[in-house]
């Protein structure tokens, strides 16, 4: 199914004008760890001429390396509920921009929380996360990137995924695994991220396929990053849209306090309207959030 990805990258690639190379790989060499046997097949889905993925079972990182590199690495983590990944506007798009401006990106697809296909489901996607960073780390100098230079971004779920990361890089999702490399990532970058699993402002559908219907106190805290920000989690970027219906703006607002807190480099744009899921464009504004972003990672090099 990875080649199948792999073309549709290609696909969207050929309408930049900007060169770029592009190649995928399987995010583990070996085993995949938790997983299980099943006949889930994964899927494709074209959505208002947009491309969705669900049930995926083989979780890779496909690379998008600029023409000039300049060191710095960036990987994206699609949302979509934690039920199925919007791969092109919080994906394939984004990492074409990072490109332009010498950023490697990589695109996670990571698996999707499944009782199915996985032994525990609600580490399955950080188990994922924190492999893609321990990948391009190891692999950084060999890639011409810098070790200590490597983000991670997400849309939506994908924020949330990406804000545990943040968080939670001293719990080795991977039980069984001895590698000792760093999983913390360096920066974090955050788009209408699904933060809290706090009933009042959480998203119910990404909280419910993460931890089920039913999960205890500890799992519920667990999860809802703004309680576990420290001094050591990475300075993060956030964005969001004061009117979103589908994650409230106080998932982000309650991140940036828990930054501001624990005297963590953050910085938040809030915009009065532009609803969910805008990826790049916001079109109830002129103001581009991906120019912020820019200059910001600019101050953090």
């Amino acid at each position: 199914m990875h080649k199948i990805i792999a073309i549709l990258f290609l696909l969207v690639m050929a309408k930049t004008t900007v060169a770029q190379t592009v190649s995928e790989m399987p995010l583990y060499s070996g085993v995949i760890p938790g997983s299980k046997q099943s006949s889930i097949k994964e899927q494709i889905i074209f959505v208002n001429a947009g491309v969705r993925i669900s049930s995926v079972i083989t979780p890779t990182l496909t690379k998008f390396t600029p023409v000039k590199p300049n060191g710095t690495s960036i990987i994206i983590c699609p949302g979509g509920g934690y039920g199925r990944l919007a791969i092109d506007h919080e994906g394939v798009e984004v990492a074409k921009l990072l490109n332009a401006e010498g950023i490697t990106a990589f695109v996670l697809k990571y698996r999707l929380p499944n009782d199915t296909i996985m032994m525990d489901k609600t580490i399955g996607p950080l188990q994922d996360a924190q492999q893609a960073i321990r990948t391009v780390r190891k692999q950084a100098t060999a890639l011409g990137l810098n070790p200590a230079k490597i983000g991670i971004m997400g849309f939506s779920a994908g924020g949330h995924l990406a804000a545990t990361a943040a968080t939670h890089f001293n719990f080795i999702a991977d039980v069984a695994i001895n590698d000792t490399t760093s999983v913390r990532p360096d920066f974090a970058i955050l788009l209408y991220p699904v933060i809290s699993f706090d009933d009042s402002i959480a998203h119910k559908g990404s909280k419910t396929n993460l931890i089920g219907k039913n999960p205890t106190a500890e799992q519920t805290k667990n999860f809802s990053n703004e309680l576990l920000v420290t001094k050591n989690t990475a300075p993060s970027f956030l964005v969001h849209a004061g009117d979103d219906g589908t994650v409230p703006v106080e998932n982000s607002i309650r991140y940036y306090q828990a930054c501001i807190k624990n005297k963590v480099p953050v910085e938040m744009h809030l915009y009065p309207k532009g609803g969910h899921g805008f990826g790049l464009n916001n079109k109830t504004t002129s103001d581009k959030w991906f120019d912020r972003l820019i200059n910001w990672i600019n101050t953090i090099r």
